[in-house]
């Protein structure tokens, strides 16, 4: 990453505000938003900057942020984008608890209960009338407080619309309805529930597997396959899921969840009560 920009220093005073004086760590640094990570005597924060086209987008993000009982924000605009400085948060990703699963190294209780954890937050946001928009693998950190979220990006409260387009985000967790929909119009789209519980099942099977729920393989979608191509093959979907069942327990309760209808998908409330009963 590059040097921190001198025209986003309300940022940095921002943060030393809270944490003292700082140190920066370079975290992220693509399409146009940045992350870096402060830490100070005092604690640590998230600085993330938006410029260009991420600007607006890193608006929305704060704006939702300053919403949210769970976290705390500052934000501020400069000279090309738009700033905002946050706690960090401090813990694992589920990607990460999962991770002696993956390696075939046992951690199923402990991969149990985080996957628990991150459905249960989910729907709590849900309960609370958002839905998320975006949710990865990287996505739930596992905190001494509980899990949080990241990225809210493309999140919304139920009954607002709070962009002109959505193209979509990680195209491997789209839903397929949800893939139409962005394909058909009209545009702008929403977020759904319904989406983020799709989503949310095909974190958890990846973080299992390492690899996405869809084997687009079998209908000879290869790796440069434009995200075009896999969202109408979603859409239609074309493409089966994977094979791989290293956790069958677990997974055939995703698979159910991955390939049933919107309309007959569980909520995340459910989704957890439908994963807090697998037999580790």
């Amino acid at each position: 990453m590059g040097e921190f920009p001198p025209e986003a220093a309300a940022a940095l005073k921002a943060a030393e505000a809270l944490c003292g004086p700082l140190t920066l760590e370079g975290i992220s640094d693509r399409r146009g938003s940045a992350v870096w990570k402060a830490r100070g005597p005092q604690g640590a924060v998230g600085i993330k900057l938006g410029t260009g086209e991420a600007a607006e987008v890193t608006a929305r993000e704060a704006a939702v942020l300053e919403q949210l009982p769970e976290y705390a924000v500052t934000a501020g605009r400069f000279d090309g984008g738009v700033w905002y400085v946050t706690p960090w948060l401090a813990g694992p990703s589920t990607w990460d608890v999962f991770r002696p699963v993956r390696k075939g190294a046992g951690g199923r209780g402990e991969a149990l209960a985080a996957a628990v954890g991150l459905c249960r937050t989910v729907a709590d946001l849900h309960g609370a009338g958002w839905v998320h928009g975006d949710l990865q693998p990287q996505h739930g950190i596992h905190t001494e407080d509980g899990v949080r979220l990241l990225d809210f990006a493309w999140s919304r409260q139920v009954g607002s619309t709070p962009w002109r387009r959505f193209d979509g985000t990680m195209i491997h967790l789209t839903a397929p309805e949800l893939a139409a929909r962005i394909i058909d119009g009209p545009q702008p789209v929403d977020t759904t529930q319904t989406a983020d519980v799709h989503a949310l099942a095909g974190t958890l099977w990846t973080c299992v597997t390492g690899r996405w729920p869809l084997d687009y393989e079998a209908v000879g979608i290869g790796r440069g396959a434009s995200v075009e191509a896999m969202r109408a093959a979603i859409a239609e979907r074309a493409v089966p899921m994977s094979t791989s069942t290293p956790w069958p327990a677990l997974q055939a309760r995703l698979r159910h969840v991955l390939l049933a209808d919107s309309e007959d998908r569980p909520t995340a409330a459910e989704l957890t009560e439908i994963v807090e009963a697998v037999d580790g």
